[in-house]
């Protein structure tokens, strides 16, 4: 409500209280403009500040190394020959024949085809028959090279015994005669029919003056009877060579 106009006549009191009203209502008023002008004076508000740019995806982890590769043996084993046919029956002789017949697969190694170390197997199975009182000599030859050789054995009483031959042979030296060097051993066993009893002799050689490594060697083995007589008689029905080594 405005202050009215001081009025004459007032006491000094009126007076008093007019003043204190009329300087009240200037502050008041000024109060009011103070709030205006804090009302303009206020600011806009700021403009918002832009994203932030996106984090980069982080790098994928390193590969696992790979691993190692399986140890492969240093040799290869497997087979040579197979013979597909009985040998010829080697009986009433003293000729000394192979007790090989043909097959399937290699019984020669070529010049320089050895390595230290190589190592072969022969086996053979066949019937043995024989009177009283013989002998039997087997060889075993690489070429015209006596490898092992069982010299005249005796074997008596025989009639169609099944018997096995095994024969192991390893390359020591690589070279010509003189240097080259192999060692064979060799098993000769059968079972006698009228008895079970198992009879035989086994035999080994190393050969370090004839055999020769930087030829061809092919190998063959052969039985020689000590009397000609029907009542002798050998063949081989199995023979297969391995490479053991």
């Amino acid at each position: 409500m405005p202050i009215p106009s001081r009025g004459i006549g007032w006491s000094t009191q009126d007076n008093l209280l007019w003043q204190i009203a009329k300087q009240m209502e200037q502050a008041s008023c000024q109060l009011c403009t103070l709030n205006d002008n804090i009302g303009t004076i206020t600011g806009t508000s700021g403009t918002s500040g832009t994203s932030g740019t996106s984090g980069t995806s982080g790098t994928s982890g390193t590969s696992g190394t790979s691993g190692t590769s399986a140890t492969l043996p240093t040799s290869v084993n497997y087979g040579l020959f197979a013979q597909t046919a009985n040998s010829t029956i080697i009986t009433n002789t003293t000729t000394e024949t192979s007790l090989i017949n043909g097959g399937v697969g290699t019984l020669s190694v070529p010049a320089n085809g050895f390595s230290v170390g190589d190592s072969f197997r022969a086996v053979f199975g066949g019937l043995l028959t024989a009177t009283n009182n013989q002998t039997i000599r087997i060889r075993v030859k690489a070429g015209a090279v006596i490898l092992l050789d069982s010299g005249a054995q005796n074997i008596t009483n025989i009639t169609n015994n099944v018997f096995n031959l095994n024969i192991d042979f390893t390359v020591r030296q690589l070279g010509a005669a003189g240097v080259a060097s192999i060692v064979t051993l060799g098993g000769f066993h059968y079972t006698k029919t009228v008895n079970g009893v198992v009879e035989g002799f086994a035999f080994n050689t190393v050969n370090s003056t004839t055999f020769d490594t930087t030829i061809s060697n092919t190998l063959d083995v052969t039985v020689q009877w000590g009397a000609a007589s029907t009542g002798n008689s050998i063949y081989s029905d199995i023979f297969i060579l391995n490479k053991t080594y």
